[in-house]
């Protein structure tokens, strides 16, 4: 409900906000407050901008590879009753698996760097939890004196990946039933019964988990851009919503089974049945949806990576000189350029005084 208020609030008068005057040609622009609901498809654009920024001091000259260690779905049914527990996990899981098979010297033998993003949806915003990570080819040689590099278009082996994904999830989730930190309703109550959950996970253990390694980045400008529209994605962006009324909703949506433009195509459901598949998606209250493992572990961050940048030969980034220096964000005026002015602030839930001369499809905009 929280979600949902601030959703339907964003960006309206509801928040309040300000009104800005050109001083040249005397245009004015009502500029509503925007929610900053991590949830709310309008304002992960800016939060995803200054994320991105914050990010590449970090980078490394270095090819990068996208990883996806995803659940199967029996596992999703029960996660959608346990979010903050079985989440936590799958970073847990993946995070070790991917730590564990690097630092292995019949593989890579070296300490990686990881930045993880959780997702939980499919393209038509079904119960999909899965992680992607983003990391650098090579890592740092046990004795901390040298860089080691990954084979050319190679990272790790995915079946060991997968085996190893498999078998710590599947501990995991066995200690966390064992503590009673799971709980189940429905169809899944009997669950609860320890012999019964056993059985449950029995046939899993059998199975293929999907481990998926895309091929490099092309540098580490593409890594960024590629993080940014990752890291602060939800379930269904704007720019995919095509129409809508009072009974359906109608989006676009992708399907990875084909390949090709025959792969986008659209969905329409019913206008509860969107909302409902949206807000599956609500991640639990102090859930971190981004992490960082390895060399990028918060701990040790700035020492690790400045280590491999000498390592690398790769310059200390010098600090801006005017880094410091506070500085009024300057708005200009979209007729003439002129420098705009905030002539009146109003209130949560009042009215601007001033009207606006710019068009109607125009008022809302982004003052986070």
């Amino acid at each position: 409900m929280k979600v949902m208020s601030a959703i339907e609030s964003c960006r309206t008068a509801a928040l309040g906000g300000h009104v800005s005057r050109c001083e040249d040609c005397q245009h004015t622009i009502i500029a509503y407050n925007s929610c900053r609901n991590r949830h709310c498809p309008k304002c992960q654009g800016a939060a995803s901008r200054t994320w991105m920024e914050e990010r590449e001091a970090e980078l490394l000259p270095v090819p990068y590879f996208h990883v996806v260690l995803t659940l199967p779905a029996a596992i999703g049914d029960i996660a959608y009753t346990n979010k903050a527990v079985i989440y936590d996990l799958l970073f847990k899981a993946s995070a070790e698996t991917m730590l564990t098979i690097a630092a292995d010297p019949k593989h890579l033998g070296a300490k990686i760097a990881i930045t993880a993003v959780l997702h939980t949806w499919g393209s038509a915003m079904t119960h999909h939890p899965h992680v992607h990570m983003i990391v650098p080819g090579g890592g740092l040689s046990p004795d901390g004196r040298r860089w080691i590099a990954t084979r050319p278009n190679f990272f790790l082996p995915v079946l060991v990946l997968s085996k190893l994904f498999r078998r710590m999830m599947l501990q995991k989730l066995a200690a966390a039933h064992e503590a009673g930190k799971l709980q189940f309703f429905g169809e899944h109550a009997h669950l609860a019964d320890e012999k019964a959950f056993a059985a449950f996970l029995a046939p899993l253990k059998k199975t293929r988990w999907f481990v998926y390694s895309k091929r490099p980045f092309a540098g580490p400008k593409a890594v960024l851009a590629y993080l940014s529209r990752y890291t602060h994605r939800v379930a269904v962006s704007n720019s995919r919503l095509i129409a809508a009324d009072e009974t359906s909703v109608t989006f676009k949506v992708k399907d990875y089974r084909i390949e090709g433009p025959g792969r986008y195509k659209t969905m329409t459901l019913a206008t509860g049945e969107f909302i409902r598949r949206f807000l599956i998606h609500v991640l639990p209250k102090g859930l971190h949806r981004i992490r960082h493992y390895g060399l990028l572990a918060s701990t040790a961050k700035t020492e690790m990576v400045a280590k491999v940048r000498e390592l690398l030969v790769v310059p200390a980034t010098e600090p801006d000189a005017d880094e410091d220096v506070a500085t009024e964000h300057v708005q200009h005026c979209p007729c003439c350029g002129g420098r705009m002015h905030i002539i009146e602030t109003f209130a949560p839930g009042t009215q601007p005084s001033h009207c606006s001369s710019a068009p109607v499809g125009a008022l809302r905009i982004d003052t986070s």
